[in-house]
């Protein structure tokens, strides 16, 4: 008899989950398949009905993201806010804990790499020109600050909006730190 592809997706989404929440908080090679197997509720026979090892499941949640993330970009219009309307994208394309995960301090550079490689973030950089010598250092400077303000955002829970975290970083490529730096140190 074969199983309901709700269950069957079920099951799938549980693993996901659990490897998500124990990659967000160490590194994949302190992670078992009977851990996982154990804290979804379903023996280790079954999580190999739906990966191959720690690895490919690993694959198949960087994969759905990127898809997720490409789709949501690719049918979006972009308006004049572009970081907010990627940093929407990033909101959207997949429940925030795997990105917590796939971001935090034990995700892979890897991903890092394809995320700013996969995905079209220069789009966002309006007026750049694209056969300067300085263009692929521009784009590298720009996309690794937002990933990195991303991932930062996302490790503290979100704790300025959507709109102060982008409005914040509209201000720091168009100031630079220093009228931050005034602020801190109380002399503005």
């Amino acid at each position: 008899m074969k199983k309901q592809p709700e269950m069957t997706d079920k099951t799938r989404q549980t693993f996901i989950n659990v490897f998500c929440d124990l990659y967000s908080q160490k590194p994949i090679e302190k992670i078992s398949i009977q851990e996982i197997a154990n804290k979804s509720g379903y023996n280790r026979s079954t999580f190999y009905q739906y990966f191959t090892d720690i690895y490919e499941l690993l694959n198949y949640v960087e994969e759905d993201v990127l898809k997720s993330i490409n789709e949501e970009m690719v049918n979006r219009e972009l308006s004049t806010h572009t970081f907010q309307d990627a940093l929407q994208c990033l909101e959207n394309a997949e429940e925030i804990s795997v990105l917590k995960a796939l971001l935090g301090d034990y995700g892979s550079v890897h991903f890092v790499e394809r995320l700013k490689r996969e995905i079209p973030f220069e789009r966002l950089i309006v007026d750049l020109p694209t056969n300067d010598i300085l263009a692929p250092y521009l784009i590298e400077f720009y996309i690794s600050t937002l990933i990195s303000l991303f991932r930062l955002w996302i490790r503290n829970d979100k704790d300025l909006s959507s709109e102060e975290l982008v409005k914040l970083i509209d201000s720091l490529f168009a100031n630079g730190i220093k009228p931050y730096h005034i602020l801190i140190k109380g002399e503005g």
